[in-house]
């Protein structure tokens, strides 16, 4: 299956849409059924970083999680959510018209997905500057679709347009550490695939 990028309907509506809201909902189910915030946190852990920094952090609810592990930078479109961990430090704006940060650990949950081209170099170079990274994005695979499409009868009309979008967009094994220029002379990166549709990538410097 080709890698197809294409605009999602929920990235177009203003935050108060009360289907943009539902969507919202259907999109922290799906999170949690695909258990991709867990493995961020348990990676996190792991890692035991000084400081984190999140990409589309969203509604913050992983960076709130991630807080109570490290210093926590979140970078979104988005405005600050009201009830956001104090501990956690916003940016609101857009990625590529920032200077790119460093630190310690970088992580993005179903983000990296959005982009392609000249976009995926400027991620790229965010990775440039930290010393770990975890990533979960949409697997890209048939199976992935037949998953997501038994979900369709439960989301709205939004989610059932963004999720298929989403999992064409998304990538196989090996793609992403091409995309984001991780040289294995200079990263070690380790991969895995999950029945519940996404891919989990975790690397630190060599």
């Amino acid at each position: 299956m080709l890698r197809q990028v294409l605009p999602e309907l929920l990235d177009h509506l203003p935050a108060d849409d009360p289907e943009a809201i539902r969507s919202r909902r259907d999109l922290r189910v799906i999170n949690f059924l695909m258990g991709n915030e867990r493995w961020i946190v348990r990676q996190a852990r792991r890692l035991a970083p000084a400081s984190i920094t999140e990409l589309g952090a969203g509604e913050g609810i992983l960076s709130g999680r991630l807080a109570m592990i490290a210093p926590v930078e979140s970078y979104d479109l988005a405005s600050r959510p009201t009830s956001l961990d104090p501990r956690v430090t916003w940016h609101q704006g857009d990625l590529f018209a920032t200077t790119p940060a460093s630190g310690d650990l970088l992580v993005a949950n179903l983000f990296l997905h959005h982009f392609e081209g000249e976009s995926m170099k400027g991620l790229a170079r965010w990775c440039s500057g930290f010393q770990s990274l975890c990533f979960v994005e949409p697997l890209r695979t048939p199976g992935a679709l037949r998953l997501g499409a038994g979900m369709l009868p439960f989301v709205n009309r939004i989610t059932r347009h963004d999720m298929p979008v989403s999992i064409r967009a998304g990538f196989l094994p090996g793609e992403l550490s091409q995309w984001l220029e991780l040289d294995p002379g200079k990263w070690h990166v380790r991969e895995q695939t999950s029945w519940r549709g996404g891919i989990r990538v975790v690397a630190w410097r060599a």
